[in-house]
């Protein structure tokens, strides 16, 4: 491919761990090839300046992304000591001893018509089923603690499910970095000392380095965390604060040794002022406290935390302090923001490193040239608001419908939803349909879950699935339920899955 005058010849990454080294081997693999724009690449971080790390639960689309920087699933797995991910236990949400479960997968078969789940619904209405777990492949496979890959064969309920990945962030973002370096990125250790733009556009010109030296580029991509020291010291992009609805406001990690083999699930457990995490992985357990300091201070959170963790922590607690919000702008001028620079929402449904990946996706959809045409960067902004939003209304969506007493959770059932949230319950709870918008994270069974988790259920039925007799609906209910039972135990236990992986 012939070189233009105007083509973006220089990135600069600023920050490293997961977000940095994901955005630095994702544009490598996409630039570095035959024939390709010859675009160098160099990443900016500091030893002396630590990342957060605490990103260690994914949703399904990161085996895309793996797979698409041209690692084997082996190859990740062990590298990472990674465990499998079915989906989130949501325990004590509707008091103490409750306990829902969101599956990555369908309920019900894959059938011409209304989806198997407005059937379920109805046998709900009719007193004939308690919830809807007996039809969810991945939830039986949680509880049973067993994981196998779905197969390719739609006609099997093996099929009827997807996977994400439980890994140690740090691990991630160490191979990243091996197989970036691998591509041509170049590292470059030090800590900016400032930022130099131009004087008629504004656009950053180059990064001014605590050594005296400096970096030029094209393009600057901001991994900072959430000083975001480009977007928003520098280009003062601006921040929608969600903390009216979100009201959580800071998290206490720690990691400690694994009592037990690692199921393949995330549990997050409702406390007085928040909720735990707790994730498996080969070598230990990742264990936090996500709460809103307006109802309880740090040292009661973490003594908290202490209380409920299995086994003597192996570090010292890393404290996080945020605003729930995303970035108005998360691409000005020629500094596009990733990561915690662009935007926090909790990681109660561990979104953070998908966001990352959408927005290295979009990136490289819409990659600029150095003309920097404001309708690229319209476009970026827009759809990277609206998956924020999204992503931000099924978050808004487990509080708002918890059950659970407290003063913190009566303030999330007492604020109104963002109206295109409160459309959604709205119509959920006449008909039981969910109407999905545009740049959507979640599909309709995932929002099923929290809904019918939650206790909520539709008030009337679509009229397509009552011509059916009730006693056949119940029948083909049953029968499926069985082939799941039967699918489930002949599978191996997640274990086996990863035997030898360990680090």
């Amino acid at each position: 491919m012939d070189q233009r005058a105007d083509d973006v010849r220089h990135v600069a990454i600023v920050g490293g761990g997961t977000a940095g080294w994901m955005a630095a081997a994702a544009l490598a693999r996409a630039f570095h090839r035959p024939g390709g724009l010859k675009v160098q690449i160099t990443l900016i971080e500091s030893e002396a300046i630590g990342t957060v790390g605490v990103g260690e639960a994914t949703i399904p689309p990161i085996r895309q992304f793996v797979e698409s920087l041209g690692l084997s699933e082996d190859d990740f797995i062990r590298s990472t000591a990674a465990t499998a991910k079915l989906g989130i236990a949501f325990k004590d949400w509707s008091g103490p001893g409750s306990e829902y479960f969101h599956g990555f997968g369908d309920y019900g078969p894959v059938i011409a018509g209304p989806p198997w789940r407005q059937y379920l619904f109805r046998l709900k209405a009719e007193g004939r089923i308690e919830n809807l777990d007996a039809w969810s492949m991945p939830t039986a496979m949680a509880r049973a603690c067993k994981f196998a890959p779905p197969v390719d064969d739609s006609r099997s309920v093996l099929s009827h499910y997807s996977y994400a990945y439980q890994f140690d962030a740090g691990l991630f973002a160490r191979r990243l970095r091996t197989l970036a370096e691998a591509l041509g990125v170049q590292r470059r250790e030090g800590r900016i000392e400032g930022v130099d733009r131009d004087g008629e556009n504004g656009l950053v010109r180059a990064l001014r380095m605590q050594d005296g030296g400096e970096v030029a580029a094209d393009l600057f991509i901001d991994c900072s965390g959430f000083r975001g020291l480009l977007i928003e010291q520098t280009m003062q992009a601006g921040y929608e604060d969600w903390t009216r609805w979100l009201p959580c406001d800071r998290a206490v990690a720690l990691p400690c040794a694994s009592t037990r083999a690692p199921e393949p699930l995330t549990t997050a457990r409702a406390r007085d002022a928040g909720w735990q995490w707790r994730i498996p992985l080969q070598h230990r357990v990742g264990n936090g406290y996500v709460y809103c300091s307006d109802h309880v201070d740090d040292q009661t959170a973490l003594d908290d935390l202490l209380g409920q963790i299995e086994s003597a922590p192996l570090a010292e607690p890393n404290r996080l302090r945020f605003v729930t919000g995303r970035r108005r702008e998360a691409w000005k001028g020629n500094v596009v923001a990733l990561g915690l620079a662009s935007g926090f929402v909790e990681p109660l449904e561990s979104t953070s490193i998908n966001l990352i990946q959408t927005g290295i996706g979009r990136l490289l959809e819409l990659f600029p040239d150095r003309t920097f045409d404001p309708a690229l960067i319209r476009e970026y902004n827009r759809r990277s608001a609206q998956e924020f939003e999204r992503i931000r209304d099924f978050i808004v969506l487990h509080y708002h419908l918890a059950g659970r007493e407290g003063a913190m959770w009566d303030r999330c059932r007492r604020t109104p939803p963002p109206d295109t949230l409160a459309a959604k319950i709205d119509l959920f709870r006449a008909r039981g349909e969910i109407a999905l918008l545009e740049d959507e994270s979640f599909r309709e069974d995932s929002w099923t879950a929290v809904f019918t988790g939650s206790g909520v259920w539709p008030k009337r039925l679509s009229p397509l699935v009552e011509i059916e007799p009730l006693e056949a609906v119940e029948r083909q209910a049953t029968q499926f339920s069985q082939l799941i039972a039967r699918a489930v135990a002949s599978l191996p236990d997640h274990s086996h899955h990863f035997t030898g992986y360990a680090r």
